[in-house]
Order: structure tokens, then sequence, then C-alpha cells
């Protein structure tokens, strides 16, 4: 997703860091050197995707999911018991400080990125489900407004 355009570049097939490392591999050194913040939510294939391929670029998390975290941990706090959960809570903190900080410098939400994904699951629901990657990633290009035609190169625009 193009945060800043808002614009979906492509569907990438799985929830690995692999998918996202080969695909952002295929991109040009030129629009990856450009690449100065990545937004993502508190996912670690994705971190490490980025951890990978961008490390020369800030990581952002989404503020909301910073506001819910330490919405939980202060809640979670109060109660004498502290169960494991709260314990995993604050190593999850603890592991996406940076992310989180990052954050008041850069302003910047992974919003239009959730709105993609809402779009993409709404266009599987309306298909029935698919079998095919191939079809479900032309649908949700398609689906997400203002499609790269360079990646749709077997369908015609009318």
């Amino acid at each position: 997703m193009e945060v800043g355009s808002g614009q979906l570049l492509d569907v990438i097939e799985g929830r690995s860091a692999a998918g996202a490392c080969a695909w952002l591999a295929d991109q040009p050194q030129q629009r990856r050197s450009g690449i100065l913040w990545a937004v993502l939510d508190l996912s670690g294939p994705r971190r490490l995707a980025f951890d990978t391929m961008l490390p020369d670029a800030a990581q952002v998390a989404d503020p909301h999911l910073a506001e819910e975290f330490v919405e939980r941990l202060s809640a979670d706090l109060q109660d004498g018991d502290r169960p494991g959960e709260i314990r995993q809570l604050g190593r999850t903190i603890a592991r996406w400080s940076h992310q989180i900080v990052a954050w008041r410098r850069a302003h910047a939400t992974n919003g239009p990125t959730e709105s993609a994904n809402n779009l993409i699951k709404r266009a599987k629901r309306i298909a029935f489900g698919f079998r095919s990657f191939a079809n479900h990633r032309i649908r949700s290009l398609l689906h997400a407004d203002k499609p790269d035609w360079t990646l749709l190169a077997t369908i015609t625009p009318r």
C-alpha cells in the first residue's frame, strides 16, 4: 500500500516474511531506497520482512494499536493477580517500543492498509471464496480502485 496516495500496490499470498521479502526484492532499488517509513501492524513476519529488506526505513506501529496496548496494560496492572497475559503484554510492548515511539515522529498510520484489507476481504466474500490466488489478486487490485495496470498485464481496461 502506498500510504500517501492510498493506492494498493499488490496483493501478496500468505502471511510469511518470505512472500513480502520476495515482493520487495522484485521492486527497483530506487523505489526501495526511497522508502523512509514502514507503517505496519504488530505482525512478526511483516516486521522481519522490513528488517531484512528495508533496514534503513523507520518502522512505525499503528498508533491505535499502541494506544490499545497501553490501555490494556494500565487496566491489567491495577489487578493484583497479574496473570500471564500481563507479562506477555509487557514483553510485546518492549519488543515493539521503537515502532510505537516512532509514530510520534512520523504521524503515519496503517489505516489505508487496513482499509485496503477490508476491501480485499469484501471482494473475497462476494466471490464466495477463490480457488485461484491469481484470480483473487486481480479482483482485489480492481476493487481497491486506481489499479497499477502494469501488474495486470492480462487484463485490458474498457
